[in-house]
């Protein structure tokens, strides 16, 4: 029996937020348009990376491709700038390893990013899977590509938890049958989690260790 985490990048594990606002405002102001405060991402990130241009763009629909391409290439670069794991974080995976518990990454950002980020801020850690945002394959809340992923390593949705700080999390938690579990340290506002009915809502990831122990551990 393979007990296991998901976890969402963006808002969970890391906060990208300064380093993707600047690539975007960067871009941006390039194509000589306005910029935005960087706690305007929080709302804008969560559907992939176009999604975000097209929202940093607002009216100007003629130009999102432009900035999109521009905003790629100079992410790619500067994606590691001003990003950190959230206090705790580290700690939270070092204890899961320990219990025997898997980890996996499932990201709206581009796959060659989350892969990228990852391995930069989590060198050594050895998640069973890290997947992102791929050419042909729907973004959560659909459920495809997390359900191939659980399939592909033999994973079974009573044996796991999801954690992460968006609607979109929230959804495609229940969209596979996973636990779903909300974070307040992220992206998205305590009430727009709520109103997606998560299983749990948590504070700091030192919760997410206790309440794996008690899910997964305890009652396994």
């Amino acid at each position: 029996m393979k007990r296991f985490v998901v976890f969402d990048l963006d808002g969970t594990l890391l906060n990208t937020i300064p380093d993707i606002a600047g690539a975007m405002n960067r871009a941006l102001k390039r194509h000589g348009l306005p910029q935005h405060p960087n706690d305007s991402y929080k709302l804008f990130t969560g559907n992939g990376a176009k999604v975000l241009t097209q929202r940093a763009v607002g009216d100007r629909t003629d130009m999102w491709q432009a900035v999109y391409q521009d905003y790629a290439q100079d992410y790619a670069a500067h994606s590691r700038v001003d990003t950190a794991p959230y206090d705790g974080i580290p700690q939270a995976l070092a204890e899961l390893k320990r219990m025997g518990v898997h980890a996996l990454v499932y990201s709206n950002k581009d796959d060659a990013d989350t892969k990228d980020v990852i391995r930069h801020y989590f060198p050594g850690y050895e998640f069973l899977a890290v997947l992102g945002a791929r050419a042909g394959i729907p973004l959560k809340p659909d459920p495809t590509a997390l359900d191939a992923l659980m399939a592909l390593h033999g994973l079974k949705a009573h044996n796991g938890l999801y954690v992460g700080d968006t609607v979109m999390d929230m959804r495609c938690a229940h969209a596979v049958g996973l636990y779903a579990v909300a974070v307040t340290w992220g992206f998205q506002t305590r009430d727009m989690l709520r109103a997606e009915h998560p299983n749990s809502m948590i504070n700091h990831p030192d919760e997410l260790v206790a309440l794996v122990r008690e899910r997964l551990i305890k009652h396994a």
